[in-house]
């Protein structure tokens, strides 16, 4: 990938090259502060689907997590984490009116039949979710 390249144009670049929404916002953004990690890819993997959310919400969860977390096991300093994570969800719930994959693209990945995949009450409200 160019150098030049934003984080959210490598998301979309590894999106193309098969990772899941959860690794290609993650190693998008990552590769901004850093170099390539396999371990992020392996980390972000289980994300994939959303487990129950948009996999790029969770994603973004774990680049504020990344940037944000600590190693420290004293609760105070997980406070600025958690708050950012809250604000964020709450940010792009208000913007995209959801979190969760199925109602953000119109289809149920969890569904292992691809032809079943299809919600039946999507309709032209799905959009194109950009960070």
């Amino acid at each position: 990938m160019k150098k030049h390249e934003t984080p959210g144009e490598k998301a979309a670049c590894y999106l193309a090259e098969g990772y899941n929404c959860a690794q290609n916002v993650l190693l998008g953004v990552y590769e901004s502060w850093h170099d390539k990690n396999e371990l992020v890819l392996k980390v972000a993997t289980a994300f994939g689907s959303g487990i129950g959310r948009c996999g790029s919400v969770c994603g973004a969860v774990m680049v504020i997590g990344i940037k944000y977390g600590t190693n420290d096991s004293v609760a105070k300093k997980r406070a600025k984490a958690y708050d950012l994570a809250h604000d964020f969800l709450r940010e792009f719930e208000l913007r995209h009116e959801s979190v969760l994959c199925c109602e953000l693209i119109g289809y149920d990945l969890s569904v292992p039949d691809p032809s079943l995949r299809k919600l039946e009450s999507t309709d032209s409200s799905i959009k194109n979710v950009r960070f």
